[in-house]
């Protein structure tokens, strides 16, 4: 429904400093004479107020009851309750069910250059002390965590990488540039968007500003150095949210015999050969996974702890392999890939996790560590924790939990639907000779 006339004055939004948050967009201005449009005023329905006021960063097109206008792609449209008391600004989307994506809640602010050099700052500042010389792979803005509904920001070594996830980001991509350029030392930026959004100019994987990233960039992590393909690779390039997990698989694996599932381009694999560990064992599907995986082994052969640590590969389904190995491990990954795109998936992931957890309890020898990960966010810790506890129990072989993880500090959660990663590690009693 669109409303024929406003439901507040003609455009402005009282406060005491004035009127608020309009920021003209690049192509409005260059349409002089004619006067910019009243700003976007959007109503929802009182449950979708009640989840604004709660600090939810989404409003969903279903929840939006009227509008004093058609929105534009990235224009800043304000949320009023039935009242008219503003509850909300954020970044309009005409073509995602996500229709707005709230970057302030509460009492009324500008939105403008400054607002947003502001809340980067907030965000750097929350990551101090976290990178140092020996890792320097780093996620800088984590989306509405930060206050950057749809926007996530990575660093790996001297390359910046924006992924965008909602077409409301594009004309605001210049401001972004200039602001990141101006705050953050870098080679370069490079553009990264989901595929389900698509822009003329900006294209995935093109280089926003310094020298075109052509091939994977170095980064560290804890002293050991990976590729990142943050041009063409999953996510920005690299699985950062694991950076703790590994660096304790590689603080459990000295004279171990580990087995990494859905072992990726290696990182848990390097960690644990880093740390000692007897014999590793990387499996995945993907030969361009295994390739780079093989890279970025030959990236650390300088070190002689992973030079003397005999490797394997194996290419296969991680899930027929398992039933057929009868090797014994010592220490077992699993962290699959996300088992649950959609709601109505949850049941089968929840078994296919059980059938993991199973087939990793069986291979684990006498006084092994288990580590069963999760990245699928429609499944949630509890539920997942438990699931691996019931199978536990179901086996028979006595456990004992040493160490239930989450997200790293650079990928904090604020917002509930969006935690996803969770981790159990688990060890065997073995019996006394």
């Amino acid at each position: 429904m669109i409303l024929r006339k406003p439901f507040l004055s003609e455009c402005t939004l009282d406060a005491p400093a004035g009127p608020l948050y309009f920021i003209r967009l690049p192509y409005l201005e260059t349409m002089k004479p004619s006067p910019a449009p009243p700003t976007l005023r959007l109503r929802v329905t009182p449950a979708a107020e009640t989840k604004i006021r709660q600090g939810h960063p989404w409003v969903f097109d279903g929840s939006v009851r009227a509008q004093n206008r058609p929105g534009v792609d990235g224009e800043l449209a304000a949320v009023f309750d039935r009242h008219d008391q503003f509850l909300a600004v954020g970044l309009y989307d005409a073509h995602s069910p996500i229709r707005l994506r709230v970057l302030h809640h509460g009492k009324p602010a500008r939105i403008d250059a400054a607002w947003f050099a502001e809340n980067l700052a907030r965000s750097l500042s929350a990551r101090a002390g976290l990178a140092d010389a020996a890792t320097d792979g780093l996620r800088l803005v984590n989306g509405e965590n930060d206050h950057w509904p749809g926007l996530v920001l990575d660093r790996y070594a001297d390359v910046l990488v924006l992924k965008i996830y909602t077409a409301a980001w594009f004309p605001r991509l210049p401001l972004l540039v200039n602001l990141l350029n101006a705050r953050l030392p870098h080679r370069a930026i490079v553009l990264r968007h989901s595929r389900n959004i698509r822009h003329d100019e900006y294209r995935d994987g093109m280089t926003l500003s310094g020298p075109p990233v052509t091939a994977p960039v170095i980064f560290h992590e804890h002293g050991l150095k990976f590729h990142a393909d943050v041009a063409c690779g999953q996510k920005t390039g690299f699985f950062l949210d694991q950076r703790d997990n590994r660096r304790r698989v590689g603080q459990l694996a000295a004279g171990r015999a580990v087995l990494n599932v859905f072992s990726h381009t290696g990182g848990f694999s390097l960690h644990a050969a880093r740390g000692g560990a007897r014999a590793v064992t990387s499996v995945d599907l993907s030969p361009r996974a295994l390739a780079e995986l093989r890279d970025n082994w030959r990236l650390n052969v300088g070190d002689a702890t992973v030079r003397a640590c005999p490797h394997e590969e194996i290419q296969a389904d991680a899930f027929d392999w398992l039933a057929r190995e009868r090797r014994r491990y010592s220490l077992i990954i699993l962290d699959p890939p996300s088992l649950a795109r959609r709601e109505a998936d949850r049941p089968a992931a929840l078994r296919a996790y059980q059938r993991l957890a199973r087939a990793g309890l069986r291979l684990l020898a006498d006084g092994g560590i288990l580590v069963c990960a999760s990245c699928t966010a429609h499944i949630n810790a509890e539920e997942f924790i438990n699931t691996i506890r019931a199978t536990v129990t179901a086996s028979g072989k006595p456990m004992r939990e040493l160490a239930l993880t989450a997200h790293a500090p650079d990928h904090p959660v604020t917002v509930r639907e969006l935690a996803y990663l969770k981790a159990v590690f688990l060890q065997h009693r073995a019996p006394l000779s």
